[in-house]
């Protein structure tokens, strides 16, 4: 009820004042004071203060001087009467209550913003005689609002500069969105506002995201937006719930990744093609026969597998050097493609041999006649550089299920079946036949003789210069074996090796390679010429069971500090048995011998198992070299090994360097150690200590 307008002059509350009484009015007074609003009552014409709660009191009041009896301007705070004098007049006239929102300066001198109400009070006739005032702190909201819209002022900015295109969207409906997003998309602002969030998506993955979105939870998934051209663009979408002017809704992110996954399918390309000639590596075909082996099982077709090592292919390389052998490959594998259907496979299989794979084949006669046009589209001469150059195929046949019914075997018989065209006088083909296979592979690669090799110290060692890259100065050689045949002459190693490896005889030979590099480093250091030598190391000579003690041996007998002697392992080696081969890399480490991985980049290794290992160095392989600086892939391959070694504490060797340009990239990424014909062929020892000769560094001192 309102309070009364004729207050007696003997009444006060407590921590109030009040000009009445009665039983009511003190309950209604103790009420009031403890609000925590501000609240008075101003009386008849003049707008005199009959009432004030303590929080009145207490917030505006001069402590010595009562409101009680006083007006409504003497009262108040001149800014406070100064806001309400041109509303007040009209308040009091229409008798509608007014509420406005403003600052205060309480008499502590704290100030607030508050809410002023001023209602009228009307007697029983309708008569209006008296004012109500409440005044309510409402700093804590205003401060929210202010926060809340400088947070949401400074959203906006942020979505308007953001890259990313982000949309708001509430049951489904594009709310608001930025600029990034209208680019994405193709569309104004205007185009989107109110229209379905689903039709930003590929109509083909509107069923997955719905059921993404359905739980309302936050989730960041992948799909496709469609442009307005109908262009589908990848995108990330990451969508959370958020507030919006006070309201929840959901903010979606949209991130284009079309870079992202530009870039993993070249990293899958580069995993799975020869880095050379761009077809499928060893490992891709690998797959792919043993895919398309279990659907011709299921289909009860045929295969062929064509198994193409080019003839001599060394001795180009030796004579026009690596950069045409590389151009001739590259002529070779575009021939091979156009000689076959799109249904088959060609890859390359490593350095020179070519697989191709026919599936769906009827009879032999179709595979001859495949045969016959790539003996003939290999065999035409190339033209690089000007220069004509001529190799020839030689492919051995084998067929599925005829041959074998697994992958492996089906290529070693194709393997076979090449080694008999080899045997028949090169530049044919062969299909693999069991007897006449075993019988041209013990004539052809010469079993017997290796044996009499071995025993008559038919081969010899050339030695090729490794230097600092950053100065030329000479560190270390790589050794290089080769077989003095009395009748074939010089043979290098892709001639013999393999066949070695097959027949155990690479051991015997892996150790009189270890013993004459070793005698001969030691003859170069008591000479002055400290120089490291490397030696490559086998599967077989690696694992042999007393490996580690026949090199503690060699140091031994040679007199050779361990520090001299690196020993080169292939990628394929370090992960087989990774457990053992750490153990034995350590005892080998214990003996003070270098250890390096040689040929890096061409294997499967893991890095996780790689950063385990007690290696020295990483030999960066020639088919990245040879590229380099100008095809992007292998300078990318080339600088990440780099950096790789320098991530591991390692030192890097490219091998294969042969010209200027080369040597300048590498040396630009930082690479520790050049080899190649830039620097030395393979040279004998009476060529390797003239060579030595002309280092100014390396002159030996005398009486040495």
């Amino acid at each position: 009820m309102p309070l009364p307008t004729s207050p007696p002059a003997d009444h006060t509350s407590p921590g109030g004042g009040s000009l009445d009484a009665g039983q009511d009015r003190d309950k209604l007074c103790r009420l009031a004071d403890s609000a925590p609003v501000m609240m008075a009552y101003f009386d008849g014409p003049r707008q005199l203060c009959t009432y004030a709660n303590r929080t009145f009191m207490q917030g505006l009041c001069d402590p010595v001087r009562s409101p009680l009896g006083r007006a409504l301007a003497d009262v108040l705070q001149p800014e406070l009467v100064a806001q309400l004098s041109h509303v007040l007049t009209g308040t009091l006239q229409d008798g509608q209550a007014l509420t406005l929102e403003q600052p205060l300066a309480l008499r502590d001198g704290q100030r607030l913003w508050v809410e002023v109400t001023l209602t009228p009070h009307l007697d029983p006739q309708g008569r209006r005689s008296g004012v109500y005032v409440l005044i309510v702190d409402q700093s804590r909201h205003h401060a929210a609002v202010r926060a809340l819209l400088e947070s949401e002022e400074r959203l906006s900015k942020f979505l308007q500069a953001g890259v990313e295109g982000i949309f708001f969207h509430r049951d489904g409906h594009i709310d608001d969105a930025n600029p990034a997003l209208c680019e994405l998309v193709g569309l104004s602002l205007h185009d989107l506002l109110g229209r379905p969030a689903l039709m930003l998506i590929a109509p083909e993955h509107h069923t997955r995201t719905v059921r993404q979105l359905d739980g309302q939870q936050d989730v960041t998934f992948e799909t496709s937006v469609v442009h307005q051209d109908g262009t589908r663009i990848p995108v990330e979408v990451i969508d959370r719930g958020t507030m919006q002017h006070g309201e929840p809704m959901r903010m979606a992110v949209v991130r284009d990744i079309r870079d992202r996954h530009a870039t993993q399918a070249r990293l899958h390309y580069l995993v799975h093609h020869d880095a050379l000639t761009g077809l499928p590596n060893r490992a891709a075909f690998l797959a792919q026969l043993d895919h398309l082996m279990v659907a011709a099982r299921a289909s009860d077709t045929q295969l062929a597998l064509l198994f193409i090592d080019l003839d001599h292919f060394k001795r180009v390389n030796d004579s026009v050097g690596h950069t045409r052998g590389d151009a001739l490959l590259k002529t070779i594998s575009q021939r091979l493609c156009q000689c076959v259907r799109s249904t088959d496979r060609i890859a390359r299989f490593g350095g020179d041999e070519f697989m191709v794979l026919l599936p769906g084949v009827r009879d032999r006669d179709a595979v001859v006649r495949v045969a016959g046009k790539l003996l003939e589209a290999v065999g035409a001469p190339v033209t690089v550089e000007g220069q004509s150059i001529s190799v020839t195929p030689s492919i051995g046949i084998a067929l599925y299920p005829q041959d074998s019914d697994t992958p492996d075997v089906l290529i070693k018989h194709a393997d076979a079946a090449m080694h008999v065209a080899k045997g028949r006088g090169r530049a044919t083909f062969a299909f693999f036949e069991p007897a006449v296979a075993t019988t041209a592979y013990d004539k052809l690669m010469l079993e017997g003789e290796l044996g009499h090799a071995i025993i008559h110290d038919e081969f010899a060692l050339l030695f090729q210069p490794q230097v600092r890259a950053c100065d030329g100065h000479p560190v270390g050689v790589e050794a290089l074996i080769r077989w003095q045949h009395p009748q074939r002459g010089l043979l290098a190693p892709n001639e013999f090796i393999a066949l070695a490896e097959q027949h155990r005889l690479i051991v015997p030979i892996g150790a009189w390679v270890l013993r004459e590099a070793a005698r001969q480093a030691r003859l170069w250091h008591d000479a002055g010429w400290p120089l490291t030598v490397a030696v490559n190391l086998s599967t077989l000579q690696f694992q042999a069971p007393d490996f580690v003690a026949s090199i503690q041996s060699l140091l031994a007998e040679t007199g050779l500090p361990a520090g001299w002697l690196e020993l080169e392992l292939t990628e394929r080696m370090l992960m087989d048995d990774v457990p053992q081969v750490c153990a034995r890399l350590q005892q080998l480490r214990a003996l003070g011998v270098k250890l390096s991985v040689d040929d890096f980049g061409t294997g499967y290794s893991s890095l996780s198992h790689l950063k385990e290992l007690p290696i020295d160095t990483m030999k960066i392989d020639r088919s990245f070299v040879q590229e380099l600086p100008h095809q992007r892939e292998s300078a990318a391959i080339a600088s990440a090994i780099v950096q790789l070694a320098r991530g591991l504490g390692l030192s890097v060797v490219a091998e294969g360097v042969e010209t200027e340009a080369q040597r300048a990239f590498l040396v630009g990424q930082g690479c520790d150690h050049l080899q190649g014909m830039i620097i030395s062929a393979p040279l004998t020892v009476p060529q390797m200590q003239r060579w030595l000769h002309t280092q100014p560094a390396l002159v030996p001192t005398p009486g040495t």
